[in-house]
């Protein structure tokens, strides 16, 4: 095999089912192995939104996704989507070609260092060389997989990428450490912990990402009930409590971000399960006992915990629960009456007569069902979708919460679609994040894919309005000129549509709709809820 040959086949041994780039001249041989090897390559119109794409993939099958670049400009454009993937802790395999290695030390033309570039933003960045293929990427697969996961960048040099691969051995590297059952002892420590739950009257578990990559739901569910609390989700583990479970309590730090704080401020013990501190929009800002409950200890000290129980996050919250059963702390209707209170903050603001943000969400989460994947891109809209997108199992609405990169969820649903097929996807964006990726409705309709396409149009960079309005400035390089949705989608081979108000959202949802082609929707909104909820 020459070492695009095994790159693809080590590629298609991990599970991997879609390669997303946009290709250049080192990378030809990388192409035709994918050809003949049959993965599916996905050229995006960018590499940045290749890789946006290829982290929804990581997000949504726990593997490495994995985007392709060309050298220079090529590899400075990922660079954005490896930050992205680095801070939203998803698996990534970067691939860039370079300038062939006997010229690289002194040519100029289109020659970054590359590892310079990206070691800043991934865990690992690196070169590919044929007598080191296979352990390169056993190393890379490992490390991207590892806690907390990330992005590895790898350099495939113009003369490497069809030479003979030397070490070529496909041998797969273990993609997780072996979870052993996990039991409290009697040691005094440990029943300090335990006790510390038991005599919680009012204690409440926030759980994060690392619960969902651990597959705690279960355990989640079971602790909750065991302890009869509440729980509250961190934006990207949306799903990991069924939202419709009569303990879960709401999102943290998206709408209605100060009632939720006052929530978990009235609390007097938080387990924090699998959160983490990426994902927090504002300072850590409540003085309540915390127990740390991750895959790795908690380094980052933005939250400060008492204790910390590191491992594997579902099988620790499972032994919790079978040390802690007891009476229930918080009676089922508490946690209804806080959700009701949740309920009517989320939707103060409103405009009566007018196409609220509130509506556009309320409208499409009828019309899709259950099962459907939704994703959020950056800009307000994001913060009521965060809140208000009803989630009922893990991995099912994506969003970027810690780089947080305008222009995500339009390449995120493409990918939803690809690796899912079979499930309704929903892409939320605003008519800013629309224009940084439209191009991408093209790819869409030529794959025939058929992901609906919301778009809040306020014709503002709304979130950087708001600021300016809180300042008494007036709007100043933050208005869009208004996109006629409708003609734009239609010329890149979309079904488009326009609603201004909730019947008429209503009526094109209520439609039969193609099965080849998205159908994007431009609805008109009234902004003036934004600014009551933030």
């Amino acid at each position: 095999m020459n070492v695009s040959e095994f790159l693809v086949r080590y590629l298609r041994a991990l599970g991997v089912r879609h390669v997303f780039g946009y290709p250049g001249d080192p990378t030809v041989e990388l192409l035709e192995s994918c050809r003949r090897e049959n993965l599916d390559f996905v050229l995006a119109r960018r590499e940045g939104t290749a890789g946006l794409m290829a982290e929804a993939a990581g997000m949504l099958t726990g593997l490495p996704g994995v985007c392709v670049s060309t050298l220079g400009p090529g590899s400075t454009n990922l660079v954005n989507a490896v930050a992205n993937a680095w801070l939203d802790r998803v698996p990534m395999l970067a691939i860039s070609g370079q300038i062939e290695s006997k010229r690289e030390p002194y040519f100029t033309h289109q020659v970054v260092d590359q590892e310079r570039i990206f070691a800043p933003v991934c865990k690992w960045a690196t070169t590919i060389q044929p007598h080191t293929a296979a352990i390169i990427l056993r190393k890379a697969v490992r490390t991207a997989m590892a806690e907390r996961p990330g992005p590895v960048h790898m350099t495939l040099a113009a003369d490497v990428v069809g030479a003979q691969a030397v070490d070529d051995r496909i041998l797969l590297p273990p993609l997780a450490a072996q979870e052993l059952p996990f039991a409290f002892g009697s040691g005094t420590a440990v029943a300090g912990v335990v006790s510390k739950i038991r005599g919680a009257r009012r204690p409440v578990i926030l759980a994060g990402i690392a619960a969902v990559r651990g597959n705690a739901s279960a355990s989640l569910a079971r602790l909750a009930e065991t302890l009869g609390c509440p729980v509250v989700v961190a934006p990207m583990a949306k799903g990991v409590l069924a939202e419709d479970h009569p303990l879960y309590a709401g999102t943290l730090d998206m709408a209605c971000n100060a009632f939720m704080w006052q929530f978990l401020a009235g609390c007097d013990l938080i387990i924090a399960a699998g959160f983490d501190a990426v994902e927090l929009i504002k300072p850590w800002s409540v003085d309540v006992p915390t127990i740390h409950v991750d895959s790795t200890p908690n380094t980052d000290q933005i939250y400060p915990a008492e204790v910390e129980l590191v491992g594997p996050v579902a099988a620790i919250l499972g032994a919790l629960a079978d040390a802690c059963a007891g009476e229930a702390r918080w009676t089922v209707a508490e946690v209804a009456s806080h959700r009701n209170a949740l309920v009517s903050k989320y939707y103060e603001g409103r405009t009566a007569g007018r196409l609220n943000p509130t509506d556009v969400i309320d409208v499409v989460r009828r019309a899709m069902p259950r099962e459907t994947i939704a994703t959020a891109d950056v800009g307000s809209h994001k913060i009521l979708v965060g809140q208000g997108w009803t989630t009922y199992s893990p991995r099912s609405t994506l969003m970027t919460n810690g780089l947080s990169s305008m222009g995500f969820s339009l390449p995120a649903a493409i990918a939803a679609k690809l690796v899912h097929p079979d499930r309704p996807v929903v892409c939320f964006t605003g008519d800013g994040g629309l224009a940084m990726v439209q191009g991408e409705l093209r790819l869409a309709a030529s794959l025939k894919i058929d992901p609906l396409v919301v778009v809040f149009c306020d014709n503002s960079l709304n979130r950087i309005e708001l600021k300016q309005t809180q300042r008494e400035y007036p709007s100043w390089g933050t208005l869009i000129d208004a996109t006629d949705i409708e003609k734009l989608a239609q010329s890149m081979g979309c079904d488009g549509a326009v609603a201004d108000s909730a019947a008429g959202l209503e009526r094109i949802l209520a439609q039969p709709r193609a099965a080849t082609r998205p159908l994007v929707v431009g609805v008109h909104i009234d902004p003036a809820q934004y600014l009551a909820q933030f």
